[in-house]
C-alpha cells in the first residue's frame, strides 16, 4: 500500500510517518497483514513534481497539511482550502479515487470562541472534500480533532500543554489566566492509533452535538474514540509534580492509558539534557550505602542497598511493614526469624540467580554479604514509603 502524508513534517505527520515507516520496516508486528510500499511524504517545501507522483500512486492519503498561526488571516484560507483544492484536483488529474483522510477541527463547528478565521478556512476545506466524495465516490474521512498533545509538539505555537510542558521542563515562567478552563485532549499515540484504524477501514464514525463527540455508526465525520477532559489547573499541578520528582522521589499515580501517564511521556520529551539525569542521595558509611531511588504515592519505595564484603545489614523488625529483598550482584544471605521463636529461616541469594525474597512482617531479618572481595548491591522494595515520624522498625539480631 502506498501511503501520501501531507504535512509529514508537522507533529502530526512526524509521528504517523515514525508509526508507519514502524511497520513497514517490521519493527511494529501489531498489524498484521498491513503491508506498507512506498511513503510519499510531502510539505510546504516538497517538490511540486513530488505531489503529483504520489497522487497518480497512492493507495491512501493522510491530508495533514494545514496553516495554524499565519502572519496574516488570510494566509487560513490560502493553506488550509487552497492547498486542499490542489491536492484534490491533482488526484482528480490521475483519476484516482483512493481514500482520504482530512486533517480538520473541531473549530470548524464554528460555535462560541471557535468562531474564528481558522474555524471558517477548516470548515470550508471540510465542504470541499464532502463536494469532492460526493464527484468521484472517493471515500472521504473527516476528523475535527480536539486539542492535540505529545512528543514533538511544537511549544509557543498552538498547543498550551505543548507550551506548559516545555516552560516547565525548562525553567521558563507559564500564564494561567483561569485554571478551571477545560481543555478537550487528544493524545498522539490514540491519534495514531485512529489513524491505523482508517487505514485499515475501521473508522470510529462520529456526530456533533454542538462541539461535542458523539460516537454513532452512521455518523458524517470520524473522531478517536478516546480522549481526555481536564482542567488548566489540573494539567499544571501534574506537571509542578513531575519538575519536583527528582527533589522529591515521589511519583504521581500514573494508572494505564490515563491522561497522566501520557502527560508525563510529554513532559519528559521536552527535559533539556542536564535534567535527563539527577543525582540521588547515597548514604554512605563504613558498610556500605543505602540509596532510596523512587517513593510513589500508595505503592510503597524503591532503593538500593551496597553492602562492602563480610557485611551484616539489617538485624530488625517490622509491625506491618513489608518488603522484597532483590539480589541483583554478588553472593549473600538473607536470615529471618519470627519473634519469640528460635528457628531462623536461611535463603542464599545470588546476582547469578535472581529472586525476590520477602521480609515478613514479625521477623527480625538481616542480610550479609558471604564474599571476601565483591558488593552485595541489593534492590529493595517496601509496601510503604518510611516515616521518620513512624518508622514501624525496631533493632534485634537474628542470632
Amino acid at each position: 500500500m502506498n501511503i501520501l502524508i501531507t504535512g509529514a513534517k508537522g507533529f502530526v505527520g512526524k509521528n504517523l510517518t515514525a508509526a508507519l515507516q514502524n511497520v513497514k520496516d517490521g519493527k511494529d508486528r501489531t498489524h498484521p497483514g498491513l503491508e506498507i510500499g512506498e511513503l510519499y511524504l510531502y510539505d510546504i517545501d516538497s517538490p511540486k513534481e513530488l505531489l503529483d507522483e504520489a497522487c497518480k500512486n497512492a493507495d491512501f492519503v493522510f491530508n495533514l497539511a494545514g496553516v495554524n498561526r499565519p502572519q496574516n488571516p488570510e494566509e487560513f484560507m490560502q493553506g488550509n482550502f487552497g492547498f486542499a483544492s490542489t491536492l484534490l484536483d491533482t488526484l482528480k488529474k490521475h483519476n484516482n479515487k483512493c481514500p482520504i483522510v482530512l486533517s480538520s477541527s473541531i473549530q470548524a463547528t464554528l460555535i462560541g470562541r471557535y468562531d474564528s478565521d481558522y474555524g471558517r478556512s477548516k470548515k470550508a476545506g471540510e465542504d470541499l472534500f464532502f463536494e469532492y466524495e460526493k464527484e468521484t465516490g472517493a471515500k472521504v474521512l473527516v476528523y475535527r480533532f480536539p486539542n492535540l498533545f505529545g512528543k514533538w509538539c511544537r511549544p509557543n505555537y498552538n498547543s498550551a500543554v505543548a507550551t506548559f510542558c516545555n516552560n516547565i521542563a525548562n525553567d521558563l515562567p507559564i500564564t494561567v489566566n483561569d485554571p478551571a478552563v477545560e481543555l478537550e485532549l487528544l493524545y498522539i499515540d490514540d491519534l495514531v492509533d485512529e489513524m491505523f484504524c482508517a487505514l485499515e477501514g475501521k473508522a470510529h464514525k462520529c456526530s456533533f452535538d454542538g462541539i461535542k463527540t458523539v460516537l454513532c455508526d452512521d455518523g458524517k465525520y470520524c473522531a478517536a474514540p478516546v480522549t481526555h477532559r481536564v482542567t488548566l489547573g489540573e494539567i499544571v499541578k501534574l506537571l509542578e509534580s513531575f519538575r519536583d520528582q527528582p527533589k522529591t522521589l515521589v511519583m504521581p499515580e500514573i494508572p494505564y492509558n490515563s491522561f497522566a501517564k501520557k502527560l508525563y511521556s510529554t513532559y519528559l520529551s521536552y527535559l533539556p539534557k542536564e535534567k535527563a539525569s539527577f543525582e540521588l542521595k547515597m548514604n554512605v558509611d563504613a558498610r556500605g550505602s543505602f540509596t532510596e531511588l523512587l517513593k510513589t504515592e500508595k505503592c510503597g519505595q524503591f532503593s538500593v542497598n551496597i553492602s562492602k564484603p563480610g557485611i551484616t545489614k539489617g538485624q530488625h523488625w517490622h509491625n506491618t511493614k513489608w518488603e522484597f529483598f532483590i539480589v541483583v550482584s554478588g553472593h549473600g544471605l538473607i536470615q529471618q526469624r519470627k519473634i519469640g521463636s528460635d528457628e531462623v529461616l536461611n535463603f542464599n541469594v545470588s546476582g547469578e540467580k535472581i529472586e525476590a525474597v520477602h521480609m515478613l512482617p514479625g521477623y527480625t531479618h538481616n542480610i550479609i554479604n558471604l564474599s571476601d572481595t565483591e558488593d552485595l548491591v541489593t534492590v529493595m522494595w517496601a509496601n510503604e514509603c518510611f516515616d521518620p515520624n513512624k518508622p514501624d522498625t525496631f533493632f534485634e539480631v537474628v542470632e
